[in-house]
């Protein structure tokens, strides 16, 4: 629990992060509506860190009082409250399944040879080309069952990619013109292209000055 007194679900938000990123993609899907609070991340805000001691985006306060520190608990908090398009109510034990191990790896293996490749300077032990190469085992996977189906754990889009999509994107900014013009994997370029040209992509990457304070409540997702 929350010792602010909140009477909307809040959520505490920085724009490039792609855990934040996933939080807010489930939120637009799910058609709720949350008072967001965009951060700078060098000037964390008091009430979101007495809020949560893990002090990183997203956190989520409920209108309940509740915190909600994980971004695939805000994706499922969002998602199971109203689903309309079935990104995660709408998929069988067997997918979850599947969607579990793909966010898993995603979020542990290919999360730590992504952050050595796109700050190779702070980790001289290998070079880019090598933190690169270990990183695209992940899109080689990824291929593999875009090559089958146009989501990655069947037909229809759903929870698991759009809780991946934000770091391929990060990936593919690194190196943007190899990326999109280079990388042997087409269907992951093709897939990640039509995510982030959606829409729901571009209301969810929203730009909002910093949060301060006493400034009036900010709704997302909304016109602003």
């Amino acid at each position: 629990m929350t010792h602010e007194a909140v009477t909307q679900d809040i959520l505490y938000s920085f724009r490039r992060c792609p855990y934040a990123m996933r939080a807010r993609l489930a939120i637009v899907a799910s058609g709720k509506q949350v008072e967001i609070r965009e951060i700078v991340l060098k000037d964390k805000p008091a009430c979101m860190l007495a809020a949560s001691a893990k002090a990183t985006v997203p956190v989520l306060i409920t209108a309940q009082g509740h915190v909600i520190d994980e971004s695939l608990d805000i994706m499922l908090w969002a998602l199971s409250a109203n689903d309309p398009q079935g990104w995660y109510q709408g998929l069988s034990a067997e997918q979850l399944n599947k969607a579990k191990r793909l966010i898993a790896e995603n979020d542990s293996s290919f999360k730590y040879y992504l952050d050595r490749y796109k700050y190779a300077d702070r980790y001289p032990e290998q070079d880019a080309a090598f933190y690169r190469k270990q990183a695209c085992l992940f899109l080689a996977e990824l291929e593999t069952q875009l090559q089958q189906h146009s989501g990655l754990i069947g037909q229809q889009i759903s929870y698991a990619d759009m809780a991946i999509a934000p770091f391929i994107r990060q990936f593919a900014m690194v190196d943007s013109q190899w990326f999109f013009q280079q990388n042997p994997f087409p269907a992951v370029k093709d897939w990640l292209e039509s995510i982030i040209y959606s829409p729901q992509f571009e209301t969810m990457m929203v730009k909002l000055p910093q949060w301060q304070p006493g400034d009036s409540p900010r709704l997302f997702p909304s016109d602003f």
